[in-house]
């Protein structure tokens, strides 16, 4: 009888020890967490790297917040082409691009000059719009489709152009079809190489081109007789022409090979600071239009025309509190650089600092060209 309770008792505490053991992993579940931390943590350490991310940065950071914390509008510009983007004796920036990028600083800051200029080649647009490298790309850069698909956002045509052909005066030619076979020196990584490309196989031509990744040596190449044309925009055309040694000896030939639409352009992903730019050339645009300038803006703050009254900041919006601007930021940004027309004529006017060039499709709408600005309302 003894035998058999110490058999049962044995079974009892086994089946004891069984279930105890059996129990021991639901109490796992309390130490987890602290297991499982290294995984939830891994996030912050790693978003450093994450925000170096072109895709990242436009999702998680405003631009204007940079801006202003950084205290200045960082411009990817030109620093060699005459009109647009050049250094002055003084080593300064200027032209119709640079302007641009001031307006946008005035707007912001009050300040022209809450600047930083980046000199990038015409390859390195897209890549410095893509990584942020800069807050805005003014650099005579041509709107395409693929370019608003796969660089960043386009903000507002400002100079219309077209692609055309420089040769010497004494070359007899005079038409495309001439220079069947020649050597055409042109910009690699630009729409200006396809639109070659394009415009002589259309034509039945041939040619050889001698390709150069900087505008600078493009123009050296063909000036110094290593191909027999060179080729770009008209307006860069007449740029760098004014600056060769005999501009006479130089003609642009009347044939347009493309449309050239070149419009500055943000990084993408960052809709508030791509309309903040827009209004901004809108303003320049319709200043002009109703004969708002530098040297009359403040007398103009007391207009009764309600359509300069809003603009000016006199009365209603036109959504500058939407986009983090001072109710009057365009009063700053007209007596800063003037209108559409001011900043056109100050370096391709009459008597302009570069040269002079038509408006032609440049000038405002209202004067038969295509120059348009949307209502500030």
């Amino acid at each position: 009888m003894r035998s058999k309770f110490f058999v049962v008792l044995s079974v009892f505490v086994i089946f004891g020890l069984l279930l105890a053991s059996c129990a021991a992993p639901a109490a796992a579940p309390a130490p987890a967490p602290a297991a499982e931390q290294p995984t939830a943590q891994a996030a912050p350490v790693e978003q450093p790297a994450a925000d170096a991310q072109p895709p990242a940065a436009p999702a998680t950071q405003k631009i204007l917040d940079a801006v202003k914390a950084r205290g200045k509008v960082v411009c990817g510009v030109h620093t060699s082409l005459p009109g647009f983007g050049y250094l002055d004796s003084e080593g300064k920036n200027q032209g119709f691009d640079i302007d641009l990028c001031r307006a946008v600083a005035a707007a912001v800051f009050g300040d022209p000059n809450a600047t930083e200029f980046v000199p990038i080649s015409a390859a390195e647009r897209g890549p410095a719009l893509q990584t942020r490298e800069v807050d805005l790309v003014t650099r005579n850069m041509t709107w395409t489709s693929s370019r608003d698909a796969q660089w960043g956002n386009f903000v507002h045509v400002m100079f219309y152009d077209g692609q055309g052909m420089m040769v010497r005066a004494d070359s007899g030619f005079t038409t495309l079809e001439d220079l069947d076979g020649a050597t055409v020196c042109v910009t690699t990584g630009t729409t200006t190489e396809q639109n070659l490309a394009d415009a002589f196989r259309e034509r039945g031509l041939t040619f050889t081109p001698v390709t150069f990744e900087d505008t600078n040596a493009v123009y050296s190449a063909y000036e110094s007789g290593r191909c027999d044309a060179a080729t770009s925009d008209k307006s860069q055309l007449a740029a760098v022409r004014s600056g060769f040694a005999n501009p006479a000896d130089h003609v642009i030939l009347e044939a347009t090979m493309s449309k050239e639409p070149l419009a500055p352009a943000t990084p993408a992903g960052d809709d508030q600071w791509m309309d903040l730019v827009k209004t901004v050339m809108w303003v320049l645009i319709n200043a002009e239009e109703l004969g708002i300038t530098s040297q009359n803006v403040q007398e103009m703050k007391t207009s009764e025309n309600v359509v300069i009254k809003r603009m000016l900041g006199g009365e209603g919006s036109f959504g500058q509190e939407d986009l983090g601007l001072a109710t009057d930021f365009a009063v700053n940004v007209i007596a800063s650089v003037g209108n559409y027309g001011e900043i056109y004529d100050r370096y391709m006017g009459p008597e302009g600092l570069s040269f002079t060039l038509d408006r032609g499709l440049n000038a405002l709408w209202s004067d038969g060209g295509l120059i348009y600005g949307i209502p500030l309302r």
